[in-house]
């Protein structure tokens, strides 16, 4: 028979840093069920996994989500939610900048460049970033120009 676990026990687990199933020092314990461990490999702590992500439990084997009575526990996937505020806010800024630019002619964009002066609403075609929209104008001789994957803060208007 095994010895039972204990807090400052050793158990074997998934360690989500080395990515592998290694011996680890058990932290911390719900009744008998190991809930931290620290990785003897590697030093980090982590939740307690008993298998590798993906990994099936044994047919015959209790995990913690069948010795719970709750039906919504043990029944599929969980459901998805929404995109976060950061997903939501990339998706918002792509979708201005498609409005911005798409369906306008090639004739429309200005080659960026320092030396050019800019006003809200430009359509610039940069080397590096692609096609804009500029935004705002802020102090300095700076400008805000929306592309298609982030805004960008570029000079303008300077003498060379």
């Amino acid at each position: 028979m095994a010895k039972p676990l204990k807090a400052g026990g050793e158990v074997d687990s998934w360690c989500t840093k080395c990515k592998l199933v290694l011996n680890h020092r058990i932290i911390a314990m719900v009744g008998t069920t190991p809930v931290r461990v620290e990785c003897s490999t590697c030093n980090s702590h982590h939740n307690f996994r008993a298998r590798a992500p993906g990994d099936k439990a044994p047919a015959g084997g209790s995990s913690r989500a069948s010795s719970g009575s709750s039906s919504a526990s043990s029944s599929g996937p969980r459901s998805t939610r929404g995109p976060t505020k950061a997903q939501q806010a990339v998706m918002d800024r792509e979708r201005t900048w498609e409005k911005s630019v798409n369906g306008r002619a090639v004739s429309e964009f200005r080659p960026y460049r320092v030396s050019e002066i800019f006003e809200e609403g430009d359509l610039v075609r940069h080397s590096k970033f692609g096609d804009g929209i500029v935004t705002r104008l802020l102090e300095g001789k700076k400008v805000e120009i929306l592309f298609k994957d982030d805004a960008r803060t570029l000079a303008h208007g300077l003498v060379d």
